[in-house]
């Protein structure tokens, strides 16, 4: 088996992307290829078929390289609570909650844990693309470090750092790097990308040429920024997604503590709809679809929500515009939420926004599962499917007006509800994560915002359908950009040109 990692010059360099594109450019090579991450710090995670947890980093990955997601691709997944909190998950299933000092000293006992399922990779597929996390120039973590350099360390394998030239300074960042490397480290760098280049390639050529006799390493290739209806790993796009660029305007709340903002991607493919993330009172405006997400400490952000006058300005919006509130969103958008054991906090109980009938109360035990299911609404009714991750149970004071009811959980067959909705049918609560995915509920909601605003009724696209053209696209890109003779040569395996067909 051909190994191969991705490493970068830090954190929201493209890593998660080069990887995605590589997986999908072996796979359309004739090759059996899956993605791998040691350790991923991320709020966006996913539930597999079997009810565990992962990034959802190497979930895209894995639909890169035509795979079911599973844990074994990212089996330790750190969900920060706090600044120096996090919960954390061992292959798919929480572990515990520890200070980054108590993580740190811990991190050495999953290194056998890592080697011996690496090595069950090797046996099963052509060739593994692996990815670290942030930089391996933090030389304040090299001694336990199980994600960079100690990962590829661990099971041999050869190494391409990738710098983002989109954030300036990535010849320094490059060489940089390489100079706070040991030499056993260096020695693994095969070679450098250059990512997010915008401008005339000519004008760059002397400096690449410059870091190669600097570093003595070849670059393996520029790659252009490009725009591609692709989910981005924790949030590098939203700084730049605030202004309305189409007819429909989603807004997303931007909590303090936001996870699976990917729950408003699949909107990004309807031709008429923009997203865009909401931090400041000053930004609501006026959107035709307000996204309350989840989070991973709902009390802290309903409390932040309170503080800075944006619960106002969604009881103002409440009057006439259309909320969905998802997990923690939903949580919020009730009366009450009640931490009785204070599973996210040292207060007991907070008052909600109120737009929905219902009393949350947080637990211990933590629903990771696969659902599906139908909506129930009176003018609407069709599948949904998606999954959730919380730990609070909702009570409905009016379970006539449950949102869903749920016929499928990790594949068992069940029958249970889901959700709230108001009765004019504008304000939405639910637990099920990628709700919006499901193409018919997707569409209910813009036609009834189309309607609204007297336009043209449309009919929305199979998400996973379009998802998958954005990674071919995506692979063009990548392949057109980088040396991928001798790519295969660093993987030692031959390029399979006449397989290159979709």
């Amino acid at each position: 088996m051909a190994k191969i990692m991705i490493q970068g010059t830090g954190s929201s360099v493209g890593k998660s992307l080069i990887v995605a594109a590589l997986c999908r450019i072996f796979k359309q090579d004739g090759y059996s290829v899956c993605p791998y991450k040691s350790q991923n710090m991320s709020l966006n995670s996913y539930i597999t078929m079997d009810g565990k947890e992962m990034g959802r980093a190497q979930v895209l990955q894995a639909y890169a390289a035509g795979l079911e997601p599973q844990v074994f691709m990212n089996p330790i997944l750190l969900k920060p609570t706090a600044d120096t909190k996090c919960q954390v998950i061992v292959n798919g299933k929480v572990y515990n909650n520890q200070t980054a000092e108590e993580y740190h000293n811990l991190k050495v006992i999953f290194k056998d844990m890592l080697k011996e399922q690496f090595l069950e990779l090797e046996k099963e597929f052509d060739i593994v693309v692996m990815e670290g996390a942030g930089s391996p120039a933090e030389i304040n973590l090299r001694d336990r470090d199980i994600v960079n350099m100690g990962m590829a360390e661990l099971v041999d394998a050869p190494v391409i750092i990738v710098g983002d030239i989109d954030k300036g300074g990535v010849f320094a960042a490059l060489a940089g790097t390489m100079l706070l490397l040991t030499d056993e480290e260096r020695e693994r760098v095969k070679g450098t990308i250059i990512n997010k280049f915008r401008g005339d390639i000519k004008l760059l050529k002397p400096g690449v040429d410059m870091l190669e006799n600097i570093i003595k390493r070849p670059s393996l290739g520029v790659v252009p920024y490009f725009n591609l209806v692709i989910e981005d790993e924790d949030g590098a796009m939203i700084e730049i997604n605030k202004q309305v660029t189409a007819e429909i305007d989603a807004a997303v709340i931007m909590l303090p503590h936001i996870s699976n903002f990917t729950d408003a991607d699949c909107l990004r493919c309807e031709e008429d709809v923009s997203v865009r993330f909401i931090e400041r009172k000053e930004e609501f405006g006026k959107p035709d679809l307000l996204i309350i997400p989840g989070s991973k400490n709902t009390i802290e952000d309903l409390r932040a929500l309170k503080d800075s006058g944006l619960e106002k300005e969604i009881l103002n919006y409440s009057k006439e515009g259309i909320i969905l509130g998802i997990c923690g969103g939903y949580q919020m958008l009730g009366k009450e939420i009640r931490d009785p054991l204070n599973v996210e906090s040292s207060i007991n109980s907070i008052v909600g926004i109120g737009l929905l009938d219902t009393i949350t109360t947080l637990e211990n035990e933590k629903v990771m599962t696969r659902v599906e299911g139908s909506i129930n609404l009176p003018d609407f009714q069709g599948k949904i499917y998606g999954y959730e991750i919380h730990m609070g149970r909702t009570i409905l004071n009016n379970d006539d007006r449950s949102l869903a009811t749920l016929n499928s959980e990790n594949g068992k067959e069940i029958s249970k509800c889901d959700g709230i909705f108001n009765k004019e049918e504008t304000i939405f609560g639910t637990y099920i994560h990628g709700i919006l995915d499901s193409t018919e509920f997707r569409q209910y909601l813009l036609n009834k915002i189309r309607t609204k605003k007297s336009m043209s009724l449309r009919k929305s696209p199979v998400y996973e359908g379009f998802r998958e053209e954005e990674l071919n696209k995506l692979a063009d890109i990548v392949r057109n950009s980088l040396d991928m003779k001798k790519i295969y040569e660093i993987l030692g395996l031959k390029q399979h040109d006449e397989f290159y067909n979709y």
